[in-house]
């Protein structure tokens, strides 16, 4: 085993990381509290014996490899520990890290800095790819020192973990060496863009014919007719959405003349809530039908369908807002789940 130097001693000039000595064990014991018991699962406030017991564990970890670094934190002005980081390889390059505040210190923003100086270690001396923190969605102060530390939301782990007998979800924040710095436009606004909520959008077409008719498609994935349409993609607008989504569908990309309606969807049948654009397909010789192409696969057949017979044939949220849609086409549509916002 090629020997591993001595644990360092971090600091920004205020805050200080510094290895854990015998000495720190009766004040940090005394510093736990029910916060603490909570989200790191412990059975209890933890013993003395506990305690020294876990910092033995941490050097000899240390000592193999630096599999585990751990941390005192200590601050400017403040006698013994404030707090205590950690480092945690779990694969090659890639390492978890945690964090805890003791009571007295919290809101002073120790761990945010503490993450900060343990990071640049982790990147620099330990030669790591990437850091990554598991946090419990109601951690909420866990979770605004990972994004203020540069951390993005990667996603939920549904069930990944217990806590004090409970099954609960786990929320993954992930750094990597090359992310930009969490001060700059982008590094800010690619944090901001991993929490802040995101809403599918969606893309239909409302094809008519010259009888007032609207073009509906027999799907394979449920009994409801449909319209010509479906999800946007990551990075496409709604309206070339739309188009792909029909070409896919019928073979054909009509062209679209304007916006009849914008929809918001609450959460449906495990769908989450949604925003909808139903575009004007336009108005046809009901032979147009002719001319489209289903797929096959996801469109099994298309028919015109006259406003006052589609109850029974569509899903409810159509039977509401297609008889409105089609009774006044060339006007905007605000919708609240096929309803006129008013």
């Amino acid at each position: 085993m090629t020997a591993v130097p001595p644990q360092p001693t971090l600091t920004d000039g205020e805050l200080t990381l510094r290895p854990w000595r015998e000495e720190d064990i009766d004040t940090a014991v005394g510093l736990h509290d029910d916060e603490m018991v909570r989200w790191f699962d412990f059975p209890g406030l933890p013993e003395r014996s506990n305690l020294a017991s876990a910092i033995e564990e941490w050097h000899r970890q240390y000592a193999d490899d630096r599999r585990v670094v751990s941390f005192v934190v200590e601050l400017a002005g403040e006698s013994g520990p404030v707090g205590s980081v950690e480092v945690r390889r779990i694969a090659d390059g890639v390492a978890n890290i945690s964090w805890t505040t003791y009571k007295p210190y919290r809101g002073r923003r120790v761990a945010r800095r503490a993450v900060r100086l343990l990071t640049v270690y982790a990147f620099g001396e330990l030669g790591l790819d990437r850091l990554e923190a598991k946090v419990d969605p109601e951690n909420r102060a866990s979770a605004r020192v990972a994004i203020r530390s540069g951390f993005r939301r990667e996603g939920l782990l549904r069930g990944a973990t217990t806590l004090q007998g409970e099954r609960r979800d786990v929320a993954v924040y992930g750094l990597r060496r090359d992310d930009p710095r969490p001060d700059t436009l982008f590094g800010w606004t690619a944090l901001m863009d991993s929490v802040l909520p995101k809403k599918r959008v969606i893309a239909h077409v409302v094809v008519r014919d010259t009888a007032g008719r609207v073009l509906l498609c027999q799907v394979s994935y449920k009994k409801d007719l449909e319209l010509p349409g479906g999800v946007v993609e990551p990075d496409e607008d709604p309206a070339t959405g739309a188009s792909r989504e029909m070409h896919e569908e019928l073979g054909v990309a009509l062209p679209l003349l304007g916006v009849l309606a914008i929809d918001w969807l609450p959460r449906w049948e495990g769908w989450g809530d949604a925003v909808e654009i139903l575009y004007d397909g336009g108005v046809h010789d009901p032979g147009l039908i002719d001319e489209l192409t289903p797929d096959g696969f996801e469109i099994r057949g298309i028919a015109w369908h006259s406003a006052d017979a589609l109850a029974g044939l569509v899903s409810p949220l159509n039977a509401r807002r297609l008889p409105l849609i089609l009774s006044e086409p060339t006007r905007l549509h605000n919708l609240r789940d096929g309803q006129p916002i008013v």
